[in-house]
């Protein structure tokens, strides 16, 4: 179990959640054999309720994770691109938390997009706010004939989910009052030259810009 899951709030919740549910579902069946059908009924129901509480805490506490709380414009990842020859660029991508990756891509331009979660009124009252996680990054061409016959190059940026509240939100209608999830966000820029990038994320979607020379 990760350090950010075991520490989420909503974690923390499912657990409490969880063990009065369960408390109380056994308090019921002590009832029952007591021969206490009233008592069996109201524990057994409020058990029940609280244990799909805990489930939904649960699911949304896993949901989230790899996902990054955004309230402002946030520098997403620093892009470094190197030609390697005519329609190919080394790409290496480096991550606030420290990790680096490159890719050998194909294409005119460098593409970026990203999954972006954002939380109705109703879900922000409980503490959930809009998140965001970097999806894919690829190679793109300038010409639509190459774009459908040319070589394509598609890596991940995401991590695996359990629990992918994205892809649960576009499949589960009854979801829209607390959730939309149907919003991406994708931006690119030239690939031709040797080029330092910043990749920002903002509530109104990604933007790639020329990082400014450190002085």
């Amino acid at each position: 179990m990760s350090s950010e899951l075991a520490t989420s709030p909503f974690f923390l919740a499912a657990v409490t959640l969880g063990a009065l549910g369960a408390i109380l579902i056994l308090a019921g069946l002590a009832a029952l054999m007591r021969k206490r059908p009233r008592r069996f009924a109201l524990r057994t129901f409020a058990g029940l309720l609280l244990l799909s509480l805990g489930g939904l805490a649960g699911t949304i506490a896993i949901g989230i994770q790899g996902y990054l709380a955004l309230t402002r414009e946030d520098v997403a990842a620093h892009l470094s691109v190197q030609p390697q020859g005519p329609q190919r660029f080394a790409a290496t991508v480096r991550f606030p938390d420290g990790r680096e990756t490159t890719f050998e891509l194909a294409g005119d331009e460098i593409y970026v997009d990203a999954h972006i979660l954002k939380w109705k009124p109703l879900a922000n009252v409980l503490g959930l706010h809009t998140v965001y996680e970097l999806d894919r990054v690829a190679g793109r061409y300038h010409a639509i004939e190459q774009e459908r016959a040319g070589v394509r190059t598609v890596y991940s940026l995401g991590q695996d989910k359990l629990v992918d509240l994205f892809g649960l939100r576009r499949r589960y209608a009854f979801l829209a009052p607390l959730l939309d999830a149907e919003y991406g966000s994708a931006t690119f820029m030239p690939a031709t030259r040797p080029v330092e990038l910043e990749l920002r994320v903002s509530t109104t979607g990604l933007l790639m810009r020329e990082a400014t020379p450190q002085k």
